[in-house]
């Protein structure tokens, strides 16, 4: 039997702003102002999605002269499958908390 997966609030709030462009590549800075995360939970989200496979990242040259390169990170197929399965997920216990609320 498959273990089902604990994914925490935090990482499915990523996996839904990443879930919202699943082809573009985004930005940590931007995933950040979006979630309202820090970069002390983002970052090691980001990174261990990586590490899963459920992410694809590359550093990416800076737009202007100067200016570090940065990391950028979009969803994998496997990726997009599990922000949406998390999705799907969790539609029916936002239903029932707004039921007993």
């Amino acid at each position: 039997m498959a273990r089902a997966l604990n994914i925490s609030r935090q990482t499915r709030l990523v996996l839904a702003a990443l879930l919202t462009q699943p082809q573009a590549w985004r930005y940590g800075y931007d995933l950040a102002k979006e979630t309202q995360l820090k970069s002390g939970t983002l970052y090691p989200i980001l990174m261990r999605l990586s590490d899963q496979g459920l992410l694809e990242s590359e550093w990416r040259a800076p737009l202007q002269p100067g200016r570090p390169a940065r990391h950028a990170y979009r969803l994998t197929n496997a990726g997009a499958a599990l922000a949406q399965d998390q999705r799907s997920a969790s539609a029916p216990r936002r239903a029932l908390k707004a039921q007993t609320a």
